[in-house]
């Protein structure tokens, strides 16, 4: 009991000295800015070059002096990151500090390819709720100034979003704490809809994807539901005219915010909407195009991160996965972070099932997420109830063992014993890299 109320006491201690002045760092000046981002670079360059496996072996490797690494400018110089290397060899990215042993382990979503183990270090999940009121200053201004507006998030329970709640609770005794409501993506949408109703919340959050059908369907069924100030989507793009049928059709402002499992802190919407503005001070992001050059303004390139505030796995000049153009405008709301204009996120499938339920591809992640042997998969939604199930392993022999994990589940889910399996040694990939898990066939 005394352990825990120290635990909780320290880490409250944390996000107090960080929170001063969050909500002006993104309208300080350029100057200050960029000081404040070159000087965590050199402090981060440094403490992989000693700690972590991978950095110390390439500095040494290609006599690289640290010393020389100044800002953002040296730091993009350095080698890209191979995505393959750090999900077959994610310890090597790992510190060899308490902060990298003691770190808690996410796992990405694997839209991109298999999923990632990544770790962050406690003091910088701590500091991040501080970082939090950067984005929280624009949602408090569309609804109407409220301190804490009332929100209804929609998710999985097994979820990042979950799992950092957990250890806030765990760790901080704070005063004030956000007004939440969480509710499972597997709760048919009639019953989100009806919860609505009865929270009637300031803000709902959810996944892009999720979002565009949850209000597509509130019409298509006549549903009448008490409409939110405002919609906040996380985790994957919308899909394309999804925002504008929101706002125009509803007149809701949607915003958004742009987080991963490798950098909790990337970008945010302003009360303006014009693009993410980026925490440049958290997260160092270049666009980089097809012939390895860093990008113009509006030009789209290959998204690159490097996480600057966290300790435990350290991933410098990172390929995301994303494909997006930087803006050199000003925004109208006066932040003078650099924005990304546009951004080509994660756009999934929702399956729509014969039996008028909708499922989410995050649900079928679920299922394979602990198989080992997975390397990847794909399930393709045909018409009259029959899908294809595509799952790649190193021989067959780890394809049965999945197939038998996986496959009770997936019918329960599906509600369909009609699901046709095949082994392979990989899956096609889509223009940018990236591939879906969840298709439905065009016929549908």
């Amino acid at each position: 009991m005394i352990g825990r109320l120290l635990r909780r006491t320290a880490g409250t201690a944390i996000v107090a000295a960080t929170a001063i002045g969050q909500r002006r760092v993104p309208f300080l000046p350029r100057k200050q800015l960029d000081a404040i981002r070159d000087r965590r670079i050199r402090r981060i360059v440094s403490y992989a070059a000693r700690t972590v496996p991978y950095y110390k072996d390439l500095f040494t490797r290609e006599r690289i002096d640290v010393r020389e690494i100044r800002g953002a400018t040296e730091l993009d110089k350095l080698p890209v990151l191979d995505r393959d290397h750090v999900r077959s060899e994610p310890m090597l990215f790992v510190a060899r500090t308490r902060a990298g042993r003691t770190g808690i382990p996410f796992l990405t979503s694997g839209s991109t390819g298999t999923p990632i183990g990544i770790r962050h270090d406690k003091r910088s999940l701590l500091a991040n709720i501080a970082y939090g009121e950067r984005e929280r200053e624009p949602v408090n201004k569309v609804c109407g100034g409220a301190f804490r507006p009332k929100e209804m998030y929609v998710g999985y329970d097994t979820s990042t979003f979950k799992k950092v709640i957990e250890f806030y609770e765990e760790h901080t005794a704070l005063p004030v704490k956000p007004r939440r409501r969480f509710v499972s993506l597997l709760e048919p949408l009639d019953s989100i809809a009806a919860i609505v109703n009865e929270e009637q919340p300031d803000v709902i959050v959810g996944y892009g994807g999720w979002v565009d059908l949850f209000f597509r369907s509130v019409e298509a069924r006549g549903l009448e539901i008490a409409m939110p100030r405002m919609v906040m989507y996380m985790g994957e793009e919308m899909p394309r005219g999804g925002r504008d049928y929101i706002e125009q059709h509803y007149g809701i402002p949607v915003l958004s915010r742009y987080n991963a499992v490798e950098s909790f802190k990337i970008g945010f919407f302003c009360e303006e909407r014009s693009g993410f503005h980026i925490h440049e001070d958290l997260c160092h992001v270049r666009i980089r195009t097809t012939d390895g050059r860093q990008a113009n303004p509006g030009e789209s390139g290959e998204v690159i991160i490097s996480n600057l505030v966290n300790y435990a796995s350290v991933l410098l000049n990172y390929p995301i996965g994303d494909v997006a153009a930087a803006t050199s405008e000003l925004c109208a709301c006066g932040r003078t972070f650099s924005r990304l204009s546009e951004l080509e996120g994660r756009v999934e499938d929702v399956l729509a099932l014969p039996d008028g339920r909708f499922l989410h591809p995050r649900a079928i992640w679920q299922v394979f997420k602990d198989i080992p042997g997975v390397l990847q998969y794909q399930l393709t939604q045909h018409g009259g109830g029959r899908y294809q199930l595509t799952i790649v392993t190193v021989d067959e022999q780890l394809f049965r063992s999945a197939l038998d994990q996986a496959l009770p589940e997936l019918r329960r889910l599906l509600g369909s014993e009609n699901i046709e399996a095949r082994w392979s040694r990989e899956i096609d990939r889509s223009g940018h890299g990236k591939f879906r898990t969840v298709v439905r066939a065009k016929s549908l």
